[in-house]
């Protein structure tokens, strides 16, 4: 099972927002075949290994190892069910059971019926934590929220400025190496997040460029719809959805969605994330989108870039009360981790 949770982390980010999921074949105490679920749409881990098996004749005498329960509804693809059932497989090893209110038990009522011995909740914990987005989603009914940002030495996260309109580029607190790093998150994300005075201010583009991947959904919170339209934001590089008080309809790849300010922000921003399909987001600034989320409790993890720059004076970073996790250095910046613990 070790091995398959290896190999479901391979499918990701691309199987979103399917799980991605980690299968193999074993024969006589031997691997002989090996898959994980594909890009969104693909052929899914069960199907990949079967596939890949090039004596098919040993499905018979073979135990299948998944980490997710086998889907048992039709998608973007049949049943995996019924393909272990058809492949005469007969015995099933299982990590953890399906969320997805559509399958829930399901594949594993079916692959029972039809005979096959089946064992579940093997390194269950482990098999969870790979699929983290997809779990969270369907049992929480939001979106996975990671809150990142860069702060100074002297727990600042921007300059004062006095500055109106765009700004020419941003002003950057850390180094080459957090900003790639950065980068390689907003790849594992399906959506970004930041309010307008960081597009004001820093006149972001958040797309993945020093990291291979797709860019994510950028989600930007414009109250008034004071953004200029030349903003970066509104470029073609990737799908755009504004949360504002202002009625717009879409237009080309800008969609409005409508909130009461004077409410509970968070939740509500969740509320449309679940609604889009929308599994997890990478909450990017500035410092009161931030603290809005710890406030109301709704994050699950937080990385926190702290560069070698002091500014004496500025906008604040946001309070976090949670105990430290992990530390990282990247050069002369230090990157820690936070895991909240009450969700």
């Amino acid at each position: 099972m070790l091995r398959c949770i290896q190999l479901a982390k391979n499918g990701l980010p691309e199987a979103m927002p399917n799980p991605s999921v980690g299968a193999l074949l074993v024969h006589n105490g031997q691997i002989i075949s090996e898959g994980f679920t594909s890009a969104y749409g693909g052929p899914h881990a069960e199907v990949n290994a079967i596939k890949n098996l090039s004596n098919t004749s040993l499905l018979l005498e073979a135990t299948l190892y998944v980490t997710l329960e086998p889907c048992s509804h039709f998608g973007k693809t049949p049943p995996c069910a019924d393909l272990i059932i058809a492949s005469g497989i007969k015995k099933v090893v299982i990590g953890g059971t399906d969320p997805n209110p559509k399958v829930a038990g399901n594949g594993i009522k079916k692959l029972i019926e039809a005979g096959c011995d089946v064992i579940v909740g093997v390194l269950a914990e482990a098999c969870e934590a790979v699929n983290k987005r997809f779990y969270t989603f369907h049992t929480q009914k939001r979106p996975f929220i990671t809150l990142k940002w860069a702060e100074t030495k002297d727990h600042f996260i921007a300059p004062l400025s006095k500055n109106r309109g765009i700004a020419k580029e941003p002003f950057w607190i850390t180094n080459r190496f957090s900003r790639q790093h950065a980068h390689k998150m907003r790849a594992m994300e399906q959506a970004i997040l930041v309010g307008t005075q960081t597009v004001l201010q820093d006149n972001p583009s958040l797309t993945t460029r020093d990291w291979h991947g797709t860019s994510p959904i950028r989600v930007i919170l414009d109250r008034t719809l004071k953004i200029p339209k030349d903003a970066a934001i509104y470029d073609s590089n990737a799908p755009t959805l504004i949360i504002t008080e202002q009625k717009r309809e879409a237009v080309q790849n800008i969609t409005f969605e409508t909130i009461v300010f004077s409410e509970t922000l968070a939740k509500q921003i969740c509320a449309i994330a679940y609604k889009h399909n929308i599994q997890s987001i990478l909450i990017e600034g500035g410092a009161k989108m931030l603290q809005t989320f710890i406030d109301e409790n709704l994050w699950d993890e937080a990385f926190v870039f702290t560069g070698a720059t002091q500014f004496k004076t500025g906008i604040s970073a946001p309070l976090l009360s949670e105990e430290l996790v992990s530390e990282t250095i990247l050069k002369d910046d230090l990157l820690t981790y936070y895991k909240n613990q009450t969700n």
